[in-house]
């Protein structure tokens, strides 16, 4: 989903947008605005979680339980499964 947004800027914002949309080869300075976002946006609001994602973990561990149940491993067995012996 896109917002259309119309507005001014400082000098100095206006060369920071300009140098993210050149370093990852953006179209645009909306573009650098979502990357800036993107960069630094989650140190002051949440990204909201894709329900198809959590779907998809909530199988795969599901799938696990039902093939694995809950045992427990001990040392031995991950010392082994992760080539220290």
């Amino acid at each position: 989903m896109s917002t259309s947004l119309n507005i001014k800027v400082e000098d100095y914002t206006n060369r920071v947008l300009g140098v993210i949309k050149e370093k990852f080869g953006l179209k645009d300075k909306a573009e650098a605005l979502d990357k800036f976002a993107d960069l630094f946006g989650e140190e002051f609001v949440e990204k909201e979680v894709d329900e198809k994602i959590v779907n998809e973990v909530i199988e795969s561990c599901n799938r696990h339980i039902k093939k694995h149940g809950f045992r427990k491993m001990n040392s031995k067995e991950l010392d082994k499964l992760c080539g220290i012996e």
